[in-house]
């Protein structure tokens, strides 16, 4: 299984968004959108052994499952409309219990520490950093956990709590990348085995 946390800082918390502004309005939430769709899409197929967390506001958490989503087109607008479906169940999530707002997307009250602790449960937690080690120097590992931020830099509390939970840390090239291109690098390193099987 591959993991993806996306933080989402000044995305929206409610459902109140136009989805026809949502690089403005809706606090960038196109970034998050890319990240998605960077995550899950190959051509003409989904990759079912993925997970994206997005956590929004830390507040709410945003979970895509890919061997169950259905309705995920690769366009940034329907993700969109996606997490605004999830956004309008935000009433059911009670405690860390997720309400399902379509198959496979679903939403629970949880943060970033929260969902950073149940992720890496049985995954390795990769951080991405451009002071890591160049990740052609380091072994893919078999349940990855990668996680990102938005268009912001994480907070300091981010920082370290991703520091404390991670078990790699690794930079993706010599240029800092945007979040949804650093997700097809991941995907590309993980699919050759650390670039080494074409």
């Amino acid at each position: 299984m591959r993991q993806f946390i996306i933080l989402g800082h000044d995305a929206p918390t409610t459902s109140e968004f136009s989805l026809d502004d949502i690089a403005g309005g809706a606090g960038r939430l196109d970034v998050l959108c890319r990240c998605v769709n960077s995550a899950f899409f190959l051509s003409h197929d989904i990759r079912k052994d993925v997970r994206v967390h997005l956590v929004l506001g830390d507040e709410y958490t945003v979970q895509f499952e890919g061997s169950e989503l259905r309705r995920l087109n690769p366009d940034e607008r329907s993700t969109a409309a996606l997490i605004r479906a999830a956004l309008d169940k935000r009433d059911e999530a009670i405690g860390h219990m997720p309400a399902e707002s379509s198959p496979g997307v679903s939403i629970r009250r949880m943060g970033f520490e929260a969902v950073l602790e149940e992720a890496s449960r049985n995954a390795t937690v990769v951080e991405l950093h451009e002071d890591g080690d160049p990740v052609v120097e380091v072994e893919p590992p078999e349940n990855p956990l990668f996680v990102l931020s938005d268009h912001n830099d994480f907070s300091d509390e981010e920082a370290e709590l991703l520091a404390a939970a991670a078990s790699e840390r690794v930079r993706l090239g010599p240029e800092i990348l945007h979040a949804d291109h650093s997700i097809t690098v991941a995907h590309n390193y993980l699919d050759t085995h650390g670039y080494s099987s074409y």
